[in-house]
Formats: structure tokens, sequence, C-alpha cells
């Protein structure tokens, strides 16, 4: 969906954008440079943001007149079953401090990425933004999901007191070029490719894949997350929760097959049901966001997966 060519309100502002170096922070940054901002993003070795000295000096030093708040300390299902206790404090740290220093400088506006993993284990398909506080989030990734579920009572209840402009969104699962490929700690579609390209490059005929099977996903290429991110925060000055995806879900056994053919992979697919299928199903309404922000997805996911593999490949060999 189009949106009319007006000069964005970022123009001109000095923009700061936690985790800018990361998968989703490296598009969001590029285009609020197009849109004519002033991007700084902070590193973690100078500014460790789960500190509250460190967050207010990050402030003092980068002056931004809006935060995008992109770190995140997330992993697959493994990583949250081994950081439950982590995953917890740094997310919630992040944005504690944040937040609360946005509040003392009288920041122009704070915008809020969420997470899918905050919704109830049992939303009733497509979850809806309604729907976000019926029930406890899935139990593998429920501290992850509860501390950025926080963020968004926060950030409301500033907005309330204290007139804090903010924009909140919950990404469905993304994926993209510059994704992480450690299989110890990856999403679902890198860990695939990663086994799938493996496995044609030494001439294996069998991969393992955690689960059932029976679990589906709905899956949002990184650029047009970027987009959304990007758009929330120029249109949203509440932080009313949107929905970022595509409105369309896959089971993780039609995944692996899908992604096994765009590798070129023909071996056998062994599930390991031992292994937690997470959630049951992640399907996302997105007409209400496409009626707040004029965004849609745009990438088909064939051609998303196919640009996935294509950019994995080259770095392997480089």
């Amino acid at each position: 969906m189009s949106h009319p060519k007006v000069p964005s309100p970022f123009a001109g502002a000095r923009v700061v954008v936690t985790g800018g170096a990361g998968f989703l922070g490296r598009p969001v940054v590029e285009l609020l440079r197009l849109r004519g901002a002033e991007v700084h993003v902070p590193r973690r070795a100078e500014f460790d943001l789960t500190c509250e000295r460190d967050a207010a000096r990050m402030y003092e030093s980068l002056r931004p007149d809006v935060v995008f708040h992109l770190a995140a300390e997330v992993g697959g299902i493994g990583a949250n079953q081994a950081n439950p206790g982590r995953y917890f404090y740094a997310n919630m740290a992040m944005s504690l401090h944040l937040i609360e220093q946005a509040r003392v400088i009288g920041l122009g506006k704070f915008v809020q990425v969420g997470t899918i993993c905050a919704y109830p284990k049992f939303t009733p398909v497509p979850f809806r933004e309604s729907d976000l506080w019926n029930g406890y989030p899935e139990e593998t990734n429920a501290p992850y999901g509860i501390a950025k579920k926080a963020a968004l009572v926060m950030l409301d209840a500033y907005h309330r007191q204290y007139g804090l402009k903010s924009s909140y969104v919950l990404p469905v699962n993304l994926y993209g070029p510059h994704d992480n490929f450690d299989l110890g700690t990856s999403h679902v579609i890198p860990a695939i490719i990663r086994k799938c390209v493996e496995a044609v490059a030494s001439g294996a005929r069998q991969i393992e894949c955690w689960g059932t099977g029976s679990a589906s996903r709905e899956f949002l290429f990184v650029s047009d997350a970027a987009e959304g991110v990007v758009r929330a925060g120029e249109v949203m000055d509440a932080p009313e929760p949107l929905n970022l995806g595509t409105g369309r879900e896959i089971s993780i056994r039609d995944l692996v097959g899908l992604v096994a053919r765009l590798c070129g992979f023909d071996g056998s697919i062994q599930w390991d049901s031992s292994k937690p299928d997470g959630q049951p199903r992640r399907c996302l309404e997105v007409e209400h966001t496409a009626a707040r922000l004029g965004w849609r997805a745009q990438v088909p996911f064939e051609d998303g997966l196919s640009e996935t593999i294509a950019w994995y490949r080259r770095s392997r060999t480089t």
C-alpha cells in the first residue's frame, strides 16, 4: 500500500535507533536516513542500556529528538528455555530506563518494537490487538514476551500522565538477509536454511528439525517490517498496539519442505518430537494496521526466502 509522498516528520530530526546495527535495525536506519533524519546508533560497548546510568548518559551524549527502541536480547525456543531470567531482566530493564529517561528530557517521541510472543498462548487466529491481554503467553517465551508487553503499559501510563508521545508495534516472526544463522540461538527460518544449505554442500541425505512440524507461523520480510516500524513512528502519537505482518500462516512442516526445495535439498527430514513446538498457531489480523498506517507487506514469501537463501550462501563464502 502506498502513501502520499509528503515530507517525513523525521526530516532533520536527531533520531537514535537502539539495536540499529542489528537485523531489523539496519533497514530501519537506512529508511530513516532516506527520510532525512540524522541517525545515531548507540553501541553496546559504550552504553549498557540495562543500566539506568548508561541510559541517561546515552540521552545526554546523543541528544535525540526521537528514539526507536529495537535493542533486545532474544532467540528461538531453545535460547528462551536456557535464558528466561536474563531475557526478562534485560528487555524489561532497557525499556524501563529508556522510557523513564525519555520523560526526564522531554523526548519528542518514543517508538517501541514489541513482540508477537506477547500474545496469549491460545489466542484465537487471526490474532487481534484486542486479544493481547486475554491470557498468559506460551511458556517458553513468556518472560521475553511479558517484558516487552510491560513496555506498552509503561508507555500508555507515561502518555496519560506526562504526555510522552509514543508508538508501539508487534512484528510477527521476521526473516531476511543479515539474520542470525547461529543454530544455538537462531529462529526457525535461518536454522532451516542453514541446515539445508550445509546438507547440500556436504552431500548429507538427512536433516533434523525440532518438534512435530504441526505448529504454524507467519513470517514478515525484514524490509517490510522496517517500513512498518518507521511508518508507525511517523503516524502514531499514542502507544496503541499495532500488528505488523502479512496475515498468512504456514505450518512448520510445509515451511521446511518449501525451504528444502528452494535450497535444492531433496533428502529426508527427521522430526524430533521430544523438542517443543512452541505456540500452536500464529497468524495476525492486519487490516487494523493497514487502516491506521497505510502500510501493507509487499514482499512475496518465496521471493523473500530466495533472497535470504542467496544472501546466506554468499555469506558462507566471504
